[in-house]
């Protein structure tokens, strides 16, 4: 009989809420919530004891953090040398490629990433060990309030809360965009984790007052072939910075880890 994998969620915000509570009622066969991580007391709120970074470790076969890049980079090489494994939703702390290095080399516990509000990654995946492609790009459009950063300039923050349009906040590449917007642009380092190389994908991010979606398009194109994907996502009403399916695709990682990977969530 297969062991029930028991699991440790860290954070319990917009996507923990939605892990923890279908972890808890045995939403996903073959894993169980053990217990949760997060720097909040949160009492009768989680649905299982809530521990210490460490304990967490040494009671779970797997971590799922839902709490932001900064804990992968503090903990992320902790989990998997202690031997448990590690389920990374904030990708854009990938970007860092040192950080990615060490992760990567890090064990014996093995570390997965979850695609999260874009699809076709597996399809850039499979054309990449077909050759390289030669153009990707993505677009990403959210409302405004999602999109400001402490490190903008009031010409611009005052541009984006002013715009009737769409507004052009930012164009570079997947290694420099998620840094700069480390709450919102996750996406852009999951397209380069599929395509293989930060800089080769660009990326722009625009501000849009009539997003009531948030929209991701990506377009790449090589000797093989030209794709094109575009999602449009409702934002989670608690956290408007993240996508309502966001919490569904850790979901759907933890069933396939688990071994349901072909049961639809």
């Amino acid at each position: 009989m297969t062991s029930t994998l028991k699991v440790g969620l860290v954070g319990w915000g917009a996507i923990g809420r939605v892990v923890g509570t279908a972890l808890a009622e045995q939403g996903i066969k073959g894993a169980e919530l053990a217990c949760v991580v997060d720097n909040r007391p949160l009492g009768e709120a989680a649905p299982a004891p809530q521990v210490t970074f460490e304990e967490a470790i040494d009671r779970c076969d797997l971590i799922v953090e839902a709490a932001g890049q900064g804990v992968v980079r503090e903990w992320g090489e902790r989990v998997l040398t202690s031997g448990t494994d590690l389920l990374v939703a904030s990708t854009g702390a990938l970007t860092d490629e040192e950080l990615a290095k060490r992760l990567l080399a890090a064990g014996p516990g093995r570390v997965y990433f979850t695609g999260g509000a874009v699809g076709g990654l597996d399809l850039l995946q499979a054309v990449r060990a077909l050759g390289p492609l030669d153009d990707v790009r993505l677009t990403t459009t959210k409302l405004p309030s999602t999109l400001e950063q402490p490190w903008m300039e009031a010409e611009l923050i005052g541009r984006m809360r002013a715009a009737s349009g769409p507004v052009e906040v930012m164009r570079g590449t997947a290694r420099d965009v998620p840094v700069k917007f480390p709450k919102s642009t996750n996406v852009a380092a999951s397209v380069a984790l599929a395509v293989g190389d930060l800089d080769a994908v660009r990326v722009r991010v625009v501000a849009d007052p009539g997003a009531t979606l948030t929209r991701h398009v990506v377009e790449a194109s090589g000797e093989h072939g030209a794709y094109r994907f575009e999602v449009a996502h409702r934002p989670d009403p608690g956290n408007p910075a993240t996508s309502q399916v966001v919490p569904y695709a850790v979901l759907r990682s933890l069933a396939a880890l688990a071994g349901r990977s072909g049961q639809i969530l």
